[in-house]
Order: C-alpha cells, then sequence, then structure tokens
C-alpha cells in the first residue's frame, strides 16, 4: 500500500517521460549522421503524444507470486511511437542542420527538466525518511 504514495503517477511520468526523450535523441542523433547522406529522409516525433501513447498503456498490472511481495513496474516496452519522415531532398538539402541542432537543444532541456524534477521527488523521500528517524 505505501508504494502507490512512494511511487506515485508523478514518478512514472518522469520516469516515461525520460525514456521518449531518449528515443527522441537518437533520432535527431541519426539525423545528423546522415547529413551527407543523399535522398535520407530527416525522422522526428511529437514528444506530447509520444508520452500520451505511453502513458495510456502503462496501466496494465504484473502479476506478483505472493501477495507480500511489492508489485513489480510495468515492463519496459518501445513505445508506440509516431515518428514522422521529412522529404528527401534530390540533393544533400533534405536534413537542416539548424533545425536538428534546435531539436537536439529543446530534446536537452525537456530530459534535464525531467531529471531534476524525479531528483527533487527523490529528494523529497529522502528528507520524509532521515526526518522519521530522528
Amino acid at each position: 500500500m505505501a508504494e502507490m504514495f512512494i511511487f506515485d503517477d508523478t514518478t512514472r511520468l518522469l520516469g516515461k517521460a525520460m525514456g521518449v526523450t531518449a528515443k527522441r535523441h537518437a533520432l535527431i542523433a541519426g539525423n545528423i549522421a546522415n547529413l551527407d547522406t543523399i535522398g535520407y529522409r530527416p525522422q522526428d516525433l511529437d514528444f506530447q503524444k509520444t508520452l500520451d501513447s505511453v502513458m495510456a498503456d502503462g496501466h496494465r498490472k504484473i502479476a506478483t507470486p505472493n501477495a507480500r511481495h511489492l508489485p513489480a513496474a510495468a515492463a519496459v516496452r518501445t513505445a508506440r511511437c509516431g515518428v514522422t519522415e521529412g522529404e528527401a531532398g534530390p540533393g544533400l538539402d533534405s536534413v537542416n542542420i539548424d533545425r536538428e541542432m534546435t531539436h537536439l537543444m529543446e530534446n536537452n532541456i525537456q530530459y534535464r527538466s525531467s531529471v531534476e524534477l524525479l531528483l527533487r521527488k527523490i529528494g523529497m523521500l529522502r528528507q520524509a525518511i532521515t526526518e522519521g528517524g530522528q
């Protein structure tokens, strides 16, 4: 019962947000790596739609062998990402480095914000534990 209060929807949301930003980072890095590839189509995903999709799938329960065991965390699975592809140009112009670097910076801010909020949540738990022992 206590785990419901410790690991609530906020913690679950922040963990999944970090996973979505990691997936988006891989797509953006792939775009930058293929900057000079002729006919390459840049890929990206919509952060909010993907996060909503992942959160909707996260309400499945995993059985525990013993009623006294803590419930298992939801299995990590690949998100149904709305990966979009850009236009493939006839030359090397399909990947715009300025746009990709802007996406990379935006994604980095989202990731760091999620990490910071998760660290603060853990800090509150640590504070409650240490103050409770005194």
